[in-house]
C-alpha cells in the first residue's frame, strides 16, 4: 500500500488571532472579565492565525445549532470536492477510479452523509464503497488513513480516498464560559484534507505504509470528546491530555516498533497530530525526541490550528510535498483522541 497523493483544503477566510480574540470578545459579550482571560488564553496556543468558515462577523448571527449544521454541510461539500478534485489532478486517476471513499469528521453531521453527497456532486462512480465515520475526532486522521490502506490491502488493483472536513469553528458555544471551551476558541480552525491510498497493483508511487497499530485505554472517556444537546457540540476536553500522552505514547510506539523488529532510533521522521503546545511537548518528551523533531508539527500548529482529525494529515501533505525525506527513510504518524485512543501507520519512503 503507498501514499500516492495528499492535499489540503481552506475556507477562503483567514484571521490573525488577535483579529479571532477581539470578535470573540464582542461575541461573548462581558463575560471574561475585560477580554483578559480570552487575551491569557489565546496567546498560549502557538497558533498566529486560522480559516474560518465564515467571516466573523457572520457567527452573531448561527444562534442554533441547525443553522450552523447547514453551514458545516455546505461548506464541507465544498472543501471535499475541492480536495479529492486535487488528488485527481495530481495522479491523473479518472472519477470512476476511486473504489471506495473514507469521510472522516466530528464537527457536524447529515444524512445523507457528506460522502454521499460529493458522490452526486461529483458524478462518482455509482459502485463506490462509502465509509463515513463520525465520533473519533483528533484521532481520526490517522485511524482513517490506517482504514484505508487495510481496504486496499484486500484490494490490491484499487484505490481509496480518505477525507476529512473539520470546521471546528461551527462548534463554538456562546453561553458556555468554561475553560475548555474558551481554549479550543483559540486553538481549533478549520479545514480539510485528503489522501489516495493505492494498492500495490496500481503504478503509483510514493511512501509504502507498512503496518498500522491502534491501542484503546479503558475508562478514559472523560479526556476529550462531546456533550452534545439541544445547543450542538460543547467541548470535553480535560487537562489530564498531556498527562495521558506522556504515560502511554512512548510506550505504545516502542511496543508498535518492536513488532517490526525496529526502535525510535529507526525512525527519521515524526508525522504528529497538532494537538497543542502541551500535547506537542508531551509527545516530544515521551518519544524521547527534541522539538525540532516535531517543527512541522509545530508550524502546522502556528499556521492553521488544530483541525482535529485534519491536522495530522496536514502535516503528512507538507512533509510530502516539501520535507520528503530520503528514500528508505522510515516514519511513524500518530495521533491519539476521545476514546481515549491512540492510532499509528509505520511509513518507508
Amino acid at each position: 500500500m503507498r501514499i500516492a497523493a495528499t492535499t489540503t483544503a481552506f475556507p477562503p477566510y483567514y484571521f490573525s488571532q488577535q483579529e479571532v480574540v477581539e470578535a470573540l470578545k464582542a461575541y461573548w459579550g462581558n463575560g471574561p472579565d475585560n477580554g483578559a482571560v480570552l487575551d491569557r488564553l489565546h496567546s498560549r496556543t502557538g497558533v498566529e492565525g486560522r480559516y474560518f468558515s465564515r467571516p466573523l462577523e457572520e457567527y452573531n448571527s448561527l444562534d442554533t445549532w441547525g443553522k450552523t449544521n447547514n453551514v458545516w454541510i455546505e461548506t464541507a461539500e465544498q472543501l471535499g470536492q475541492q480536495a479529492i478534485e486535487c488528488l485527481l489532478k495530481q495522479t491523473s486517476l479518472a472519477r470512476e477510479q476511486l473504489a471506495a471513499l473514507f469521510f472522516v469528521s466530528v464537527t457536524g453531521v447529515c444524512s445523507p452523509s457528506i460522502d454521499a453527497r460529493l458522490v452526486n456532486r461529483m458524478k462518482l462512480s455509482p459502485n463506490i464503497k462509502r465509509n463515513p465515520i463520525f465520533g473519533l475526532g483528533c484521532v481520526a486522521g490517522a485511524a482513517g488513513l490506517a482504514r484505508a490502506a487495510d481496504y486496499v490491502r484486500a484490494y490490491p488493483d484499487q484505490v481509496a480516498v480518505l477525507l476529512s472536513v473539520e470546521l471546528c469553528s461551527l462548534t463554538w458555544q456562546r453561553g458556555d464560559m468554561s475553560a475548555a471551551n474558551l481554549i479550543s476558541s483559540g486553538l481549533f480552525g478549520d479545514g480539510a484534507a485528503a489522501v489516495l491510498v493505492a494498492g500495490d497493483k496500481v503504478p503509483l508511487p510514493g511512501p509504502r505504509i507498512v503496518a498500522s497499530h491502534q491501542v484503546f485505554y479503558p475508562d478514559t472517556e472523560y479526556v476529550m470528546g462531546w456533550d452534545i444537546s439541544e445547543k450542538g457540540f460543547g467541548i470535553v476536553l480535560s487537562p489530564d491530555v498531556p498527562k495521558v500522552v506522556r504515560e502511554n505514547l512512548g510506550r505504545d510506539v516502542d511496543d508498535f516498533l518492536s513488532r517490526h523488529g525496529l526502535t525510535r532510533l529507526d525512525i527519521g521522521t515524526w508525522i504528529m497530530h497538532t494537538g497543542g503546545p502541551k500535547v506537542l511537548d508531551a509527545s516530544a518528551e515521551a518519544l524521547g525526541v527534541e522539538k525540532d523533531a516535531l517543527a512541522v508539527s509545530w508550524e502546522a500548529l502556528r499556521r492553521v490550528g488544530n483541525l482535529s482529525s485534519a491536522s495530522v494529515l496536514v502535516v503528512l501533505d507538507e512533509i510530502m510535498k516539501h520535507q520528503r525525506p530520503k528514500p528508505g527513510t522510515r516514519s511513524v504518524l500518530a495521533a491519539m483522541g476521545p476514546g481515549f485512543c491512540a492510532e499509528m501507520l509505520l511509513l518507508e519512503w
